[in-house]
């Protein structure tokens, strides 16, 4: 007997909708993905959206396109080269990125408020208990020929260049003070004033920079990694993923977990990686 014949349906092509950036994770990736292919204007506009986020978030059209030196009908066009139809499109992913920081917080403190672990005592004894088998994690995984290769890339920098921001900060600000105090020569890249770009011009070919980021990865330490590796320009990169975006825009490339209680995160292991790179620095000068 003849088996009836079953027809297979051919999947339909994905939609206009399902190909368009969702989050402001992807949006930066397109970006920075995308970044020689455009215009100059709209490089301008890209540049200016990643390296001021919470601005680009926030502000009108007419304050956009004031802040960025462009006119309002190019921010329009930076909205269609990525496939949306209008600015407003573009701002909402960028609207989403401050909303789910509040969230997460909030929805954070509630989980330890419902813990039964909620005093003092009780939370150092977790971030301790945590903080020990991360950097013992740590000293099991970091292979030493990841670090002999980043001490000598930064080692035999003119000048180093550090960047972070937002939780990571702290690994940067502590990287400058070390190395500065040891007479070496280094630049702290703080945004301060929105000297941002400024600061970043000042990296030279003979030079090295050191950043960090975790996810949802700072869309200006990024960019500024990209470009920098682009150059030529060694780059040493500290990250939490290998999915980091960092992993692809840097020489050498540190993922590191840092211990987490009730998904607030420290930076024990991170510093510990840091201290461990400025003292083998100051010991190969």
């Amino acid at each position: 007997m003849t088996k009836p014949h079953t027809r297979i349906e051919k999947p339909s092509p994905p939609t206009r909708a399902a190909l368009l950036p969702a989050t402001h994770q992807e949006i930066v990736h397109e970006i920075s993905a995308n970044y020689e292919r455009l215009s100059k204007r709209l490089k301008q506009i890209a540049g200016y959206a990643l390296d001021n986020p919470n601005d680009f978030a926030i502000d009108t059209i007419a304050e956009t396109a004031r802040k960025a030196q462009v006119q309002p009908s190019a921010l329009i066009r930076f909205a269609k080269a990525f496939g949306f139809d209008g600015f407003s499109d573009v701002q909402r992913l960028f609207q989403q990125r401050l909303l789910d920081v509040h969230s997460s917080y909030e929805s954070r403190l509630e989980s330890v408020r419902g813990s039964g672990e909620n005093t003092p005592a009780a939370l150092l004894g977790r971030f301790v208990e945590g903080n020990i088998a991360a950097l013992e994690h740590l000293s099991r995984t970091i292979a030493p020929e990841k670090l002999n290769e980043a001490v000598r890339l930064l080692g035999q920098a003119g000048v180093i260049h550090v960047m972070a921001m937002h939780r990571a900060f702290p690994l940067a600000a502590f990287f400058y003070y070390a190395i500065a105090t040891m007479g070496r020569r280094v630049q702290l890249i703080d945004n301060v004033g929105g000297l941002g770009r400024e600061q970043q011009k000042q990296i030279g070919i003979n030079d090295a920079l050191f950043v960090a980021s975790f996810s949802s990865y700072t869309p200006e330490v990024v960019h500024t990694a990209e470009q920098t590796l682009r150059r030529g320009i060694p780059v040493v990169a500290l990250t939490d993923h290998p999915l980091s975006p960092l992993t692809t825009n840097s020489s050498v490339c540190f993922h590191v977990k840092d211990a987490a209680v009730h998904d607030f995160r420290g930076l024990s292991t991170s510093m510990c990686l840091v201290q461990t790179l400025i003292v083998a620095l100051g010991v190969e000068a």
